[in-house]
């Protein structure tokens, strides 16, 4: 019999939707696919040399389970040169992505009943992996601009918070904490004595001017009291390659990594030398996605708000738009009520052949996730077949 745990787990409705989309795929019916949060690059070509070097010289055996010094050493330094946060190599650990370093942090951290404060619209996975670890998820609203509503967090905390989990740049967003709200925060963690669980793996998307702080760059009490998440999946569009890491005080390292233990064993070990390669190469390739993204980010911002009946805030990071599009609900096309942003998106995919991520699985109702991870001549063909569909309606 199934465990009631997982019972009470929602499926990934992202990964759900990508299903259906591989499905019609394979039957031959054409899919505009804006959904899944990928990069639409290939791997830097020196990132993938440096793979096959590890390959040629047989380093495909198990690795440490933090991971190897080497690549440690190369997080480590790029944090203090790039985010201001100072880490140890042994306050450094490594998993098979930055999602399975969440739930492994949310596993070391969390006992039976522990509350995790959320500001939403977040993304799909963090409520779940609460459950899954055995906490109790707390949603709180953002402000009206997807900033944190560091009131509402306050009115969240109880004496069984023990932490909050923040994505900076955000995803389904495009929010960029401030650093005034980011100090707020700590503050608020300091007096209350919780963590800050911290996912920025969109950390090289910002744009309009806008910073990425690190919260544990703040202070040294900030540092104590945050779990730093990264991901080399979006920053080197490196999404199958599997590798994040994790960095904290060593008492959570150490907990994290009897998980990891436990879990994982050790993290692909070809990846771990790409991420070297990755960290150590020219940046270039970083500079020139985010300024191709920021590109199609005016674009798509400028189409949609073309579109009668739909509002949309131009995000000042990551790769994704969340338009609202809450005067298409209720209206009816052949007899066919669209109730909800579920039923739109539906409508989307069925007569546009767009896939859109409805905003109700990042619990934002009443509006649509749409990610610019695509060419620009994607893009245009996606704008146009919405804005014909949308007209039935």
């Amino acid at each position: 019999m199934i465990s009631k745990r997982i019972q009470e787990v929602e499926p990934s409705r992202t990964v759900e939707l990508t299903n259906r989309i591989a499905a019609m795929k394979r039957e031959g019916i054409p899919v505009i696919g804006l959904n899944v949060g990928e990069p639409d690059f290939d791997t830097p070509a020196h990132i993938c040399r440096a793979a096959e070097k590890a390959i040629e010289e047989g380093f495909t055996r198990y690795t440490p389970v933090m991971g190897v010094p080497e690549l440690r050493e190369a997080i480590a330094s790029k944090l203090v040169e790039e985010n201001r946060a100072d880490y140890a190599p042994d306050e450094i650990t490594l998993g098979p992505g930055a999602k399975q370093c969440i739930y492994a942090a949310l596993l070391a951290l969390c006992d039976p009943g522990d509350e995790v404060i959320i500001p939403c619209p977040c993304w799909v996975s963090y409520t779940e992996m609460v459950r899954m670890a055995g906490g109790v998820p707390v949603t709180v609203r953002t402000a009206e601009d997807f900033s944190l509503d560091l009131t509402s967090i306050a009115q969240a905390v109880t004496d069984r918070t023990k932490a909050v989990i923040i994505n900076t740049p955000n995803n389904p967003t495009g929010a960029v904490y401030s650093r005034e709200s980011l100090e707020e925060l700590a503050l608020l963690a300091q007096r209350h004595d919780f963590y800050i669980i911290s996912d920025e793996v969109y950390e090289s998307m910002v744009y309009d001017g806008r910073e990425h702080v690190s919260v544990s760059s703040l202070s040294g009490d900030a540092r104590r009291r945050t779990v730093l998440i990264n991901s080399f999946s979006k920053t080197y569009a490196m999404t199958g390659w599997r590798l994040g890491y994790l960095a904290a005080d060593r008492e959570v390292v150490k907990a994290v990594n009897v998980v990891q233990s436990q879990m994982i064993s050790s993290v692909n070990s070809i990846s771990q030398k790409a991420g070297i390669a990755a960290l150590q190469g020219s940046q270039d390739c970083v500079r020139a996605m985010a300024a191709e993204y920021d590109r199609r980010r005016c674009f798509l911002h400028e189409r949609l708000c073309g579109i009668e009946g739909i509002r949309c805030r131009k995000g000042k990071g990551a790769f994704y738009l969340l338009p609202d599009v809450t005067d298409y609900l209720g209206r009816e096309y052949n007899g066919k009520r669209i109730e909800d942003d579920l039923a739109l998106a539906e409508f989307l995919l069925d007569k546009a052949r767009v896939a859109v991520v409805p905003g109700s699985s990042f619990l934002a109702p009443g509006h649509l996730r749409i990610t610019y991870a695509a060419s620009m001549e994607t893009l245009e063909k996606a704008a146009d077949a919405m804005e014909k569909a949308l007209r039935l309606l």
